[in-house]
């Protein structure tokens, strides 16, 4: 009889799972997600350092990037913000920080208001277009919280 008990235990100790390898308490992927950070945005046209996307920002603040050449016009293009209805709130004007002449990645810094808003918003980078024609539109955007 001793044995049997021995043997059911032994079996029962296999098939029940321990509390170690339960669903959800893999510490090493607790531990991966608890690492995962925001990082600089980039696309083919604009490279965003400062603020980061999603980062909360006072009012009024400071951008700071690079954008190809060809998105400036006479060393600047237009920053605006938008709030969750794509209404426009506020905004500033990129202005190049070493020679726009080139079809590479220039620095910029822009100076943006958004004196009368707080909430979830879209920072959006416009390329400079003087000629007016639509196919010369472009746009890259990324969202921001304004305190």
């Amino acid at each position: 009889m001793g044995l049997v008990i021995i043997v059911i235990l032994a079996i029962a100790l296999f098939l029940i799972p321990s509390p170690a390898s339960a669903p959800g308490t893999d510490k090493t992927a607790q531990n991966e997600s608890a690492s995962i950070k925001v990082v600089p945005f980039s696309s083919d046209n604009v490279k965003v350092s400062a603020p980061l996307p999603g980062a909360e920002v006072d009012k009024n603040f400071e951008v700071i990037g690079e954008a190809r050449g060809d998105w400036y016009f006479e060393g600047t293009f237009p920053v605006q913000v938008h709030d969750s209805a794509n209404n426009r709130i506020g905004g500033g004007t990129a202005k190049s920080e070493s020679d726009w002449m080139t079809t590479e990645f220039v620095p910029f810094s822009a100076n943006i208001s958004a004196e009368n808003y707080s909430g979830p918003a879209i920072l959006a980078f416009l390329k400079s277009n003087p000629s007016g024609l639509p196919e010369n539109d472009d746009s890259v955007s990324i969202p921001i919280v304004i305190k």
